[in-house]
């Protein structure tokens, strides 16, 4: 179940969509594209990867959402890892990643760190 303090603004309760919690419980990412499709240019036709990320803690001001993206097979990272920046930090966003699989994002915005895991299947 979605935590409650990542409901904000939702009405009728919280929504019916997939979302994972980071790790040290500071994050979330609720999935309105879901499945998350990868991709080495842009998103797959008539398919957007929007992520809501929800901070447990509003800063004080808004700072930049820093993203590094390393893809997983099990405990192992495989190929070089990759960046995203989102000016706004956490909001809404479209976070397209180059190849189908288990993604570890680390996450950084305004003196806040967590970490989490999404999958994203092929992007036909």
């Amino acid at each position: 179940m979605l935590p409650v303090w990542a409901q904000t603004g939702f009405h009728g309760g919280p929504p019916r969509t997939t979302h994972v919690v980071g790790r040290q419980g500071q994050i979330a990412a609720i999935v309105f594209g879901y499945p998350l499709r990868a991709s080495s240019s842009t998103p797959a036709t008539g398919h957007g990867n929007k992520i809501l990320w929800v901070s447990r803690t509003l800063p004080a001001s808004p700072a930049a959402l820093w993203i590094r993206a390393q893809q997983m097979t099990g405990t192992k990272a495989v190929g070089a890892p990759v960046g995203r920046v989102l000016m706004g930090g956490p909001g809404p966003s479209y976070v397209n990643l180059p190849r189908p699989g288990c993604w570890r994002l680390q996450l950084s915005w305004s003196g806040r760190k967590d970490t989490l895991d999404l999958a994203y299947g092929s992007g036909s």
